[in-house]
Order: structure tokens, then sequence, then C-alpha cells
């Protein structure tokens, strides 16, 4: 699974190796996706590497390999886009005993992958599933997804790893709510929102980590946190 950001890149190396036999350069791919710098590109890029999808080559300029492509790449008119979180058309069937989620009082939301509560990771650009999630863990009108946390920068705010956050969208924040931030459009994390003049601090709520603090431009507000469910 890749990111909005990771699939953009790939898309703009393969279109440039196609068009001029070799890739682009690092402030090419950086201001092809519009990001503030180019740490942001070798974050996309070690994460393709892991994930197999290029090679770097030792000793040569320019020295990314592609290795391979998504399927979804390989089909024609496709275009790299964020999902919304939007539901599908139609549920699939139900066994004639089970009671609907309306009446339940429940209702399905988007699962969208992993959020970093420590180091961030890539931002989250796909929906994995959907979860069956209680009404009163709605809150406010709007759309709403979940995320399940991977670390522990936000244990002190009852957060574990393993745990499944509630996000309700919005794209501004109070100081003190607990939101997901996108930072350089690159990567993702679950941290306490705190707005300091024309600066933005993501504070953890865990003595191990430090508070990082941003110019406002690099930081967008993606949703928050108005749920979350525990399993034992």
């Amino acid at each position: 699974m890749l990111t909005r950001k990771q699939l953009e890149l790939l898309d703009f190396i393969k279109t440039r190796v196609d068009i001029d036999g070799v890739p682009p350069s690092f402030d090419e791919m950086k201001d092809a996706l519009d990001l503030k710098s180019k740490s942001g590109i070798h974050r996309l890029i070690t994460a393709l590497e892991e994930r197999g999808f290029i090679r770097r080559l030792a000793h040569r300029a320019r020295a990314l390999e592609i290795v391979k492509l998504p399927d979804a790449m390989e089909k024609p008119g496709f275009t790299p886009r964020l999902v919304q979180g939007s539901k599908p058309a139609a549920p699939p069937p139900r066994p004639a005993a089970a009671l609907p989620i309306d009446i339940a009082h429940a209702m399905e939301i988007p699962m969208m992958g992993l959020i970093a509560a420590g180091v961030p990771i890539e931002a989250i650009a796909h929906v994995s599933h959907h979860v069956t999630v209680p009404n009163a863990l709605m809150s406010g009108r709007g759309s709403h997804y979940a995320l399940e946390v991977k670390g522990d920068s936000m244990i002190e705010a009852g957060i574990n790893d393993g745990d499944i956050v509630i996000i309700r969208e919005q794209l501004d924040a109070e100081n003190g709510d607990i939101v997901v931030a996108l930072v350089e459009d690159a990567e993702a994390t679950l941290k306490r929102f705190r707005r300091r003049g024309g600066m933005i601090a993501l504070e953890a709520a865990n003595p191990a980590y430090e508070t990082r603090v941003f110019p406002g431009h690099m930081v967008k507000v993606q949703g928050k946190l108005v749920g979350l469910i525990r399993s034992y």
C-alpha cells in the first residue's frame, strides 16, 4: 500500500525516465510534488525503496532504478489520489438474523491504516477495510474514519500502541486538541496541537518524546480525535 505522495513520486520518476532516460533530480522531485524541502523527498524515496518499488544504485548520479510498479499504475487513466473516506455504494449482504447497523445504534467507518504515536510514519492514503463503531463515539456532524495507533508517545493521554482511534475530519483545531497532523504533506502523526504565533507545536504525551515545532505552513490538520476502541 502506497500513500498519495509515494504514488505521485513514483509516477513522476517513471515519466521522466521514459522521456529523458534518466531519473529527475531531488530538486525537480521536490518542485513536482510541491514540497518545501528535499528531506520530504528523501523520506519518500526511502519508503519506496523499502517497499521494493525502486532501487538506489551506488556510485552513479541520479542513481534510481524502478524495480516494479503498483498494479493500479499499469491501468490506463490511473491518477494517484487521496481517498477521503467515502462509504461504499452498497454494503455486503447480511444474514437474515443480523440486525442492521442503524438499528444497533452503530455505523461503519473506513479504517485508513496506521497512524504514528511516536516517530511519524508516511501519510495515510488508503481505506484498508471498514469497522463498525457505536454512534456514541461519533462527535458532531461530518465524516469520521478510524486509524490503528503505532507507538507509545501518547500513553499518558490514555492512547496505547494497537488502539483504534476514531477521527472526525476537520481542517482546524483548538490548542490542546489531539489531532491527526500531516507534516510537509509527507508524514502523519497523532499529537496534541498547540499554536504559538506563526509556529505549530506537536506535543507528545510521553516524556521520552520531544515536542516538535514547525512553521505553520508545514502542518495541516487532518482531523480531531473523538473516540477510542481498545481490544484486550
